[in-house]
């Protein structure tokens, strides 16, 4: 086993100017050094592809789009052209904390995961906001109800797995590629320490509707659920998300 396997770390972009010079940085002082940085540009029209472009560092890499494909398109391509044995996600306005690659795959290889999550802060422009602790571990029935693996905290082994790629919708493409990793029998394992932090948008209104709409479009089209099934999960799924809207009224632990 090399102790030492590449990692490929995805990104993509899109009118990330103002955020994503500081992921990078968080990506390049990585105390675990054999890693490759693949940005897929998904035709920003700000000065995005400008700011990468002044980075000089041959383990960065960009691709761009001409069109806007969405997300998972972009996430997609940096996976086709990533020569890493692992492969992490990580979008343009999170970070990670600097043992965040070390750590994660010392815990893989040595217990043998093939795919494996952390727990994460929160943070705003007013500064830390709290901490996502999921559940230990997690298999496909029960990833089906809640996606609790956080994608900028994700990594998997594409050398056991081979490539594994997001379906090609707008929404919900991480929880998509997860479960699809989880369909044959594998458990995704969680690092309980908090390695990662992802950005909260104070100026963005959540549509619920919205919300509701892409993930019963997950359910029936993507994974081809029976209307009976995708109404069972929705029950359970409508219960969580009124518990967790309670949850983040009350006082948060920060660190």
């Amino acid at each position: 086993m090399d102790k030492h396997p590449l990692v490929s770390v995805i990104m993509p972009a899109y009118n990330s100017s103002d955020t994503i010079l500081e992921s990078i940085q968080s990506v390049v002082q990585q105390s675990y050094t054999n890693w490759e940085l693949l940005v897929t540009d998904d035709n920003s029209t700000d000065d995005t592809v400008s700011k990468i472009s002044k980075i000089q560092n041959p383990k960065i890499k960009l691709f761009r789009f001409h069109r806007n494909q969405g997300a998972g398109a972009a996430r997609n391509n940096s996976i086709k052209n990533a020569q890493g044995e692992y492969i992490a996600f990580l979008d343009a306005d999170d970070l990670w904390d600097k043992c965040k690659l070390e750590l994660q795959i010392c815990f893989m290889q040595k217990n043998n995961y093939v795919l494996s999550y952390t727990a994460y802060k929160t943070f705003d422009k007013s500064g830390a906001k709290g901490v996502a602790t999921p559940p230990n571990s997690v298999t496909f029935d029960q990833l089906i109800y809640s996606n609790v693996i956080g994608c900028l905290t994700a990594m998997y082994d594409a050398k056991s797995l081979g490539k594994r790629y997001m379906p090609t919708i707008r929404k919900r493409q991480d929880m998509g590629l997860w479960l699809d990793i989880l369909k044959s029998g594998h458990t995704a394992h969680c690092l309980t320490k908090p390695l990662a932090s992802y950005r909260l948008d104070n100026g963005m209104t959540k549509n619920k509707l919205k919300i509701v709409f892409w993930q019963w479009k997950f359910y029936r089209e993507t994974l081809s659920l029976t209307i009976f099934s995708t109404l069972k999960i929705f029950v359970v799924y409508a219960l969580r998300g009124t518990i967790k809207t309670i949850r983040s009224r009350m006082p948060r632990k920060t660190l």
